[in-house]
């Protein structure tokens, strides 16, 4: 069984652990790293086998055969290119990092040159296997329409940065619209489904993006339109957000651990 490691011990890291430790994804868990020494310690001990440890993410390289990151952003910067070039494989859930075309580039020549792997979930939208599959001829246009509750966008470094206040929004409001490149640095923690978009069709810069904060639902709805040579496809998705973060939706979990399962079943149906 491969030996993996977990960088990020919120809702989606302590989903992957619980994962593990039941067996249903047929692992074992090497260690955790969070800054949070509490959230880390309290994925530990929930845990009921194994002997996992509360480690650092240059102890996974050493010694995990996959690294999970469910972090941020700076974890991928900082911590994919080190992995590659080690020969160790890497899920990736801040997926916005690989919006620098340069680091993209350098990390996939790493994994392709030392036999590792990058592992991509489809996280909290569908239609992505489709998308490849009509990415291989011509796609003429691709865009994402984001729709969340204000408290999934609360925070973010773009509503901050233009003084803009949802807290006494009463109707669904258009908050940002332009590229997949832009959106993924205007909202880091909250737009992951376009950049994962965004590798599947035809680049960051051509995905177009638009975020709605809509103060009348509760769920986190993405909205996907691909038109190309293959035709017309249209489809829409209503997640309900994690119990404990509004602004990561519950299937970007599910996405991760059926990921994993991916990675370690022999059978692989739909690729």
């Amino acid at each position: 069984m491969i030996k993996i490691g977990i960088i990020g011990c919120g809702f989606i890291g302590t989903q992957i652990c619980s994962a593990v430790d039941s067996g249903a994804v047929p692992a074992v868990l090497f260690g955790v790293f969070d800054f949070s020494d509490e959230k880390a310690n309290a994925v530990l001990k929930s845990l009921k086998s194994g002997n996992p440890k509360k480690c650092t993410p240059e102890e996974m390289i050493e010694s995990c055969d996959l690294i999970v990151e469910c972090a941020s952003q700076d974890a991928v910067l900082k911590y994919a290119l080190p992995a590659a070039e080690n020969g160790v494989d890497m899920m990736v859930l801040s997926v916005g990092a690989f919006q620098n075309p340069d680091f993209y580039q350098k990390v996939k020549e790493a994994a392709a040159a030392n036999n590792s792997k990058i592992y991509v979930p489809s996280g909290a939208i569908a239609g992505t296997d489709g998308l490849k599959s009509a990415a291989v001829a011509n796609l003429s246009s691709v865009s994402v329409t984001t729709r969340k509750p204000v408290s999934g966008l609360a925070g973010s470094p773009y509503l901050v940065e233009n003084s803009i206040d949802l807290s006494n929004l009463k109707e669904p409001t258009l908050v940002f619209e332009g590229s997949a490149a832009e959106a993924v640095v205007a909202f880091p923690k909250n737009v992951n489904v376009c950049a994962t978009i965004s590798l599947c069709g035809f680049g960051f810069e051509k995905t177009a993006v638009r975020i709605i904060a809509d103060p009348t639902i509760s769920e986190n709805i993405h909205e996907l339109e691909v038109f190309g040579d293959f035709g017309h496809m249209k489809m829409m998705i209503e997640n309900k957000p994690s119990p404990l973060n509004p602004k990561t939706s519950y299937l970007a979990a599910l996405s991760a651990v059926s990921t994993l399962k991916k990675i370690t079943d022999p059978m692989q149906i739909g690729v």
